[in-house]
Formats: structure tokens, sequence, C-alpha cells
């Protein structure tokens, strides 16, 4: 499996339901709230990841995003629950990754779920500061990565 950017608006439609059905939809929020208005910027890089079998459903997406001079934000990173656990989310963000260094980028930040802490750990980040609470029961943790 390889990632790469959405191109069609099949592509963005398989992109955003994945979004919605795995970061908003277990807390019973609106249709819609997976979408953030700087998605259509040309400085954001949407990555997805599709299943090789033909037609293969999208089995993971992440985004990022220039947030301050030399320095991305990865946002909206999410992997079926069924394909959790076989590193579909490192290639999703080794991708990302790789997008901020051809964007001349130095690091990047982003808002970790405390569950997904320990993965972010093991690709390289580490955790500057709690962050916001979201949905009301959901902690973050800022964390960052030096871009080598």
């Amino acid at each position: 499996m390889s990632v790469s950017s959405p191109r069609t608006a099949a592509d963005f439609a398989a992109y955003y339901h994945l979004r919605y059905h795995v970061l908003r939809a277990p807390w019973q929020q609106p249709p819609g709230s997976e979408r953030a208005p700087d998605d259509d910027a040309p400085t954001t890089l949407h990555a997805l990841l599709r299943h090789p079998s033909p037609d293969g459903p999208v089995v993971a997406v992440g985004r990022l995003h220039p947030s301050a001079p030399g320095q991305g934000q990865v946002r909206f990173m999410a992997v079926d629950p069924a394909y959790q656990g076989r590193g579909l989310g490192r290639q999703v963000l080794a991708f990302l990754e790789a997008g901020a260094r051809q964007q001349g980028l130095t690091e990047c930040v982003l808002h970790a779920r405390a569950t997904a802490v320990p993965f972010y750990e093991a690709a390289g980040y580490t955790v500057v500061a709690p962050s916001h609470t979201l949905f009301g029961n959901v902690p973050h943790f800022l964390m960052r990565k030096e871009l080598r």
C-alpha cells in the first residue's frame, strides 16, 4: 500500500468519510465537523492510503499545513480501526513529514489524543505540554518533532 494525495472528488469523499468515521462519529459529532476551513488552502497537504485491492477502501488519512514560519502542523490522522496496528499510520505520517520537508519546514507539531501519544513518541515526537480537551472528554497533548 502506498500513500498519495487525494486527486478526485471520489478520493476526497472517501478521505473525509474516514476522517468523520474515526475522529468525529464516535463522539456523536455532526457530519461536516471533520472538515476544517483551511482544508482547501494551497499549502495544505492531504494524505490517503488505500487498500490495494481493486477499488480498495481508504484505510488511513492525515493532513499537514504550515502553522508558523518553518513549522507544519499534522492534523486529522485516522486509521480505520480494522487496519490499525499494521504501520499504516506510520506510512501516512512519513508522507506528511516528507511533504513538510519539501515545503522547507523544519519541524512538525500536533495535538495528539492521549491514546495516540505512544504512537507519536515512537515516530520521534516529544510531548511539549498538555493541550486542549476535545468534546469535553478527549485529552490532547501538544507534541513536536524536529525534521532533519
